[in-house]
C-alpha cells in the first residue's frame, strides 16, 4: 500500500467507502471533467443542463460504480481519468441526444403534444432521470480501457499531452495556444500520433 501514489491510494481508499476519498479526487478532477464536458456541449443552441451538472452525474456515476465494485479493472496504481473522460463524454452525448429529441417533439419527450415542449416541471423530471442513468459499466470500461491503451502508445510527452488535449474536446488552436505554437505544428503532431496509432501493433 505505501506504493501507491496519492490518486492510487484514494481510488482504492473510495473503494472503501472512505468519503474523504472521493472529495480528494473531485478535488483533483471535477475541473477537468467541467472541461471535457464544455467541450462536447459547444455549439448546443440551448442547453437544459450546464456542463457542470454533467460533471457531477459522470462523478457520481464514478464513485456509486468504484464502491459497488463495477469496475473491477479499475486498479489502484492506475490513472482514473480515463475512466473520468469516458464518463463525462458518455453522460454530454446522451445530454445532446435528448435536447434533439426534446427540439423534434420526438419520442423520449413524454408529451401528448408532440408540437409542444415539455412544461419545465416535467423537463426538470425527464432531465434528472436523463443525467441520473448510469451507463453501461462495461463499455465504459471498454473505453477507458482502449483510451488508456492509445496514450499508453505515445512515450512523447508532448504528443501525449496534444492525444489527451484532443480526446477531451480541446480543437487544434485552443492546444497551439497552450503550446504557444503554430496550428500547423500540431496538425504536424497529431499526423504523427495518428501514424503511431495505427502502425503501432506492427512495431512490436
Amino acid at each position: 500500500m505505501n506504493s501507491l501514489s496519492p490518486v492510487g491510494a484514494w481510488v482504492a481508499q473510495l473503494k472503501d467507502g472512505d468519503p474523504r476519498a472521493a472529495q480528494q479526487l473531485w478535488n483533483t478532477y471535477f475541473l477537468r471533467m467541467v472541461k471535457v464536458a464544455r467541450a462536447r456541449l459547444h455549439g448546443a443552441s440551448s442547453r437544459m443542463a450546464d456542463e457542470e451538472d454533467v460533471a457531477l452525474s459522470a462523478f457520481k456515476s464514478f464513485c456509486r460504480g468504484t464502491k459497488d465494485g463495477r469496475f473491477p479493472h479499475l486498479h489502484e496504481h492506475e490513472d482514473p481519468w480515463p475512466l473520468l473522460l469516458a464518463l463525462t463524454r458518455h453522460k454530454a452525448i446522451d445530454l445532446l441526444r435528448y435536447e434533439g429529441r426534446v427540439k423534434r417533439g420526438g419520442p423520449g419527450t413524454q408529451s401528448t403534444d408532440s408540437a409542444s415542449p415539455p412544461t419545465p416541471p416535467e423537463a426538470e423530471a425527464m432531465l434528472s432521470e436523463l443525467i441520473g442513468r448510469e451507463p453501461d459499466p462495461q463499455v465504459t470500461l471498454q473505453i477507458a480501457e482502449e483510451c488508456q491503451h492509445l496514450l499508453d502508445g505515445i512515450s512523447d510527452t508532448i504528443l501525449r499531452a496534444i492525444a489527451l488535449w484532443k480526446m477531451e474536446g480541446f480543437t487544434t488552436e485552443e492546444i497551439a495556444s497552450k503550446l504557444g505554437c503554430t496550428t500547423r505544428t500540431v496538425e504536424r503532431k497529431l499526423h504523427i500520433i495518428r501514424r503511431l496509432w495505427n502502425f503501432g501493433d506492427s512495431t512490436q
